[in-house]
């Protein structure tokens, strides 16, 4: 009896162990310490199944919960980039599609490929499932900041318009949810948990 095929597989399991040391800059909930990466992917999982009537389409719940699972794995060779990071480039794929083929390719052929396939789709934002998969993906990080009086926000000085323009892409996903989420935001303003926008220089 062969256990090939077995043993990639739990290569690759082992592999993906390693998503739970990469640290976030959000906290969790209600607290100071910060979230890693396979909790934000669990969580961000169970929030698709909770809110998927909110999408702006149908979509398959169970492939936006596959790419949920999956779309932060490569981090564990690329890292974190934080959302608002001045100097890195958040939606720079380059070195996240070379841990993609590294990570997903200790799986058999077969695996490889569907995972990759699946991590690829989220990436490219062109169907329900992925414009979705982003809503939550950016919605989670405003629930957890407005807990925190400000979270990240206050921690790294980011100013309301640059928020609204980087977590203005759950709208695409979810018109809804968007409503809600800048509800939140302009309510974070005035309590003083983000910064207020600089006023052009005259």
């Amino acid at each position: 009896m062969s256990f090939d095929k077995l043993l990639q597989q739990l290569s690759f399991i082992q592999e993906i162990d390693k998503l739970k040391y990469i640290k976030r800059k959000t906290r969790l909930f209600n607290s100071d310490r910060h979230e890693n990466d396979a909790e934000h992917s669990w969580h961000l999982a169970l929030m698709a199944m909770v809110l998927a009537e909110h999408a702006n389409e149908p979509v398959d719940v169970s492939k936006v919960v596959k790419m949920l699972l999956i779309h932060d794995i490569v981090e564990i060779d690329s890292g974190d980039v934080f959302l608002f990071d001045t100097l890195l480039n958040h939606d720079d794929a380059t070195a996240e599609h070379k841990a993609a083929l590294r990570i997903f390719g200790l799986l058999p052929e077969e695996q490889s490929k569907e995972f990759l396939t699946i991590w690829e789709e989220f990436e490219a934002r062109e169907t329900p499932e992925s414009r979705f998969a982003h809503a939550i993906d950016r919605f989670e990080p405003v629930l957890q900041n407005v807990s925190n009086q400000g979270g990240s926000w206050k921690e790294f000085n980011v100013d309301y318009e640059k928020v609204i323009k980087k977590v203005g892409v759950i709208d695409k996903g979810s018109s809804h949810i968007w409503d809600f989420a800048k509800t939140m935001i302009d309510d974070s303003l005035e309590k003083g948990y983000i910064q207020k926008p600089e006023l052009p220089q005259e």
